[in-house]
């Protein structure tokens, strides 16, 4: 087992206090949006065995079998199949959607034949994976979240009062459910930014206005504005207002798969992702839209955002489920005197401590081991059993056996 060294992105969007806080560290005044736990090349965590820091990936990549165990080498290479992160967003994310695994692999593999270079801002698929992912809420987390039913989507538009929205109004109402989403999104997204800009800005002026009134949807106005307020004159507000608006409490979890556009909009989180970077965005950035793949990536259904709540596993685990092989997410919340909680073998795990202080030892051996304090993390390779005791609370990521 090893402490992890981890890295932390600087993004625009990231809060300037939440991880701070959570480390116990003083604040650097710049934003803080990530802490990256893995082995993902853009940031490997570093670990010591005893002859300094080493990348991760490094580590992994000279005996794969020992540090991910054969089952995980087999099914997914001699690799970290997830990334865990800890994500603080004090602006709003992108709104956003991923592929699943064939669109992923196709994608890759035309732009890679049309020679599109892998760094170019028009490049839509960085590798040949997936990236389903899910999050958990740290403190109060907001966001958006999968379409809202059509008929309500064009309720909550309507009272807008904008009359250059109307023809979206109209489709919501009139035509299918897969017909309607898919061509008032391409609307709003193909739409000249010139010529949509005044339908765009009353629009956010109109949210704004009904944030502040009791309604079904004040709150969905509310998260409108803000967006708003770090994109101004962004199409994609229009498109969020397709979107449901999600607001978790501590311990509530969204889980994301294929298809799916959502945005993270404000909050502090534990997320875990197959380790790719394929991100098609619909909105709310100065990147690339590309809205023809767009079309063939999202899923045009509604549905609700399925908020998560941990379920009981055996010996006090308490586990995040999602129909995804290459991550499993679960905690433990540890009290003073209880017996020790092992944590299975044969897989990779990261562990993370996100309140008190935990100690993790070797299974039979109450000497030596980590103690992991609040915002510290660590790795345990397949080979070793391990097991957990402390005052506080850890997540637990690895992958489903």
């Amino acid at each position: 087992m090893n402490r992890l060294t981890n890295t932390i992105r600087p993004y625009a969007w990231g809060s300037v206090t939440a991880i701070p806080e959570l480390l116990g560290v003083e604040p650097t005044g710049e934003p803080q949006a990530e802490m990256w736990m893995g082995a993902h090349p853009g940031a490997p965590s570093l670990v010591d065995r005893g002859n300094g820091p080493i990348a991760l990936n490094t580590v992994i990549d000279a005996d794969p079998a020992a540090e991910l165990g054969d089952a995980a080498v087999k099914r997914f290479g001699p690799r970290l199949p997830f990334l865990l992160k800890v994500l603080a967003a004090g602006a709003p994310l992108s709104l956003q959607v991923h592929p699943d695994l064939d669109q992923a692999r196709a994608g890759f593999a035309e732009e890679e034949a049309r020679g599109v270079p892998i760094d170019a801002p028009e490049r839509n698929y960085k590798d040949a994976n997936h990236k389903p992912e899910m999050i958990v809420a740290l403190s109060p987390f907001e966001g958006l979240c999968g379409f809202r039913r059509p008929e309500e989507a064009a309720d909550l538009i309507e009272a807008l009062g904008v009359p250059g929205l109307t023809p979206y109004v109209d489709i919501l109402r009139a035509k299918p459910e897969d017909q309607a989403l898919r061509e008032v999104l391409a609307a709003i997204l193909g739409a000249d930014p010139e010529e949509s800009a005044d339908a765009v800005r009353a629009a956010t002026e109109a949210a704004a206005r009904l944030a502040e009134q009791p309604g079904p949807y004040a709150a969905a106005y509310a998260g409108c504005a803000q967006a708003a307020h770090s994109f101004p004159g962004d199409r994609g507000i229009l498109a969020a207002m397709l979107l449901n608006h999600v607001q978790l409490q501590p311990g509530e979890a969204l889980y994301l798969g294929a298809g799916v556009p959502h945005a993270y909009l404000d909050g502090l989180g534990v997320e875990i992702m197959a380790n790719s970077d394929n991100v098609l965005r619909c909105g709310l950035t100065p990147k690339h839209i590309d809205v023809p793949e767009l079309q063939r990536v999202v899923r045009f259904e509604s549905g609700d955002p399925g908020v998560l709540r941990p379920e009981a596993a055996p010996d006090g685990e308490e586990l995040y489920p999602a129909p995804i092989d290459e991550f499993r997410l679960s905690r433990y919340v540890l009290a003073p005197g209880a017996d020790p909680r092992a944590l299975a073998a044969g897989t990779p795990q990261i562990l993370l401590c996100t309140g008190g202080e935990v100690h993790l030892r070797h299974q039979g051996d109450p000497a030596g081991g980590l103690t992991l304090s609040q915002g510290e993390s660590a790795f345990v390779p397949a080979s070793e059993k391990v097991e957990l005791t402390g005052d506080g609370t850890v997540f637990r990521a690895t992958v489903t056996a």
